[in-house]
């Protein structure tokens, strides 16, 4: 089995993060995508950011209608920072050596993976994947392999949709009293509108 690993804060999940996830399973043929929101992500520490109750939930409601993606909370119910090195040894452990471990990134967070806590363990564990954008299709991922002291083939570069929606303009839309139509799944939309969230 072929299994997605897609991690963020998702604060709130958007449709760019559905688009990314959908490439990788096509392209890799991924068996399915499990999304991963964090609990206290560790590079958002000096951030304000929503409760995890709020943003697992959102995630749960993004992912509802497409069989292939699932949502856990491994990383809301650990206690600490939230670090794919430990989520990918909890789902190896978990999983056992029959399931392969696909991480989903944007392309810009594959640039940085090398500021990543233990990224040498999350390409043990792990194939690590980029969907790149067009201003990140430059990444030199035979130099990122030999700078992590990796095989290159853990690394791996996708093309997809080009698409630039992010959290940090959809919250401001929304802090302005701005449409989120089209940028967030439907109940995603509801679900803040409900809850006044972003305001």
């Amino acid at each position: 089995m072929k299994l997605g690993v897609f991690g963020g804060t998702f604060d709130p999940i958007h449709m760019g993060h559905l688009v990314v996830a959908e490439e990788a399973r096509e392209q890799l043929g991924l068996d399915e995508v499990v999304f991963v929101p964090a609990g206290e992500p560790w590079f958002k520490a000096d951030m304000r950011i929503t409760d995890a109750s709020h943003r697992f939930a959102m995630v749960d409601l993004a992912v509802a209608s497409n069989p292939a993606f699932l949502t856990s909370d491994l990383e809301i119910v650990r206690s600490g920072p939230s670090y794919t090195v430990d989520t990918l040894e909890q789902l190896h452990k978990s999983l056992g050596d029959s399931v392969e471990l696909f991480v989903v990134l944007g392309a810009d967070a594959l640039a940085d993976l090398a500021r990543w806590h233990r990224p040498k363990r999350i390409l043990d564990l792990a194939t690590v994947i980029g969907v790149a954008r067009s201003s990140h299709l430059s990444i030199d991922l035979k130099q990122m392999a030999t700078d992590l002291e990796s095989a290159e083939d853990r690394l791996k570069l996708l093309h997809g949709p080009l698409t630039e929606v992010s959290g940090t303009d959809i919250r401001r839309r929304i802090q302005e009293g701005r449409s989120i139509r089209y940028l967030v799944p439907e109940p995603v939309e509801a679900y803040i509108q409900e809850h006044m969230l972003y305001r």
